[in-house]
């Protein structure tokens, strides 16, 4: 189990998403600016809509998921 922030994946907070893999703290970002979006919280506003795009576009985000996942390789297990 490993842990990354909101902020290291691009959004605005501290939140801490854990997870087993890569994959599993990327959908925890997304649940988690999906959920300030719908609580109408602004700062997370940027980092949603990039999100969104990175969904939509996946071929032309492989570089940040590429990225994301060598910072999640290079953390220490919690």
């Amino acid at each position: 189990m490993k842990t990354m922030t909101c902020s290291a994946l691009g959004g605005p907070c501290d939140l801490a998403h854990h997870g087993e893999n890569a994959d599993d703290v990327i959908k925890a970002q997304d649940r988690h600016l999906k959920e300030a979006e719908k609580a109408g919280d602004a700062s997370h506003q940027e980092a949603r809509d990039a999100m969104k795009s990175r969904w939509r576009h996946p071929k032309k985000s492989m570089g940040w998921y590429r990225d994301t996942k060598a910072a999640f390789a290079a953390l220490p297990d919690d």
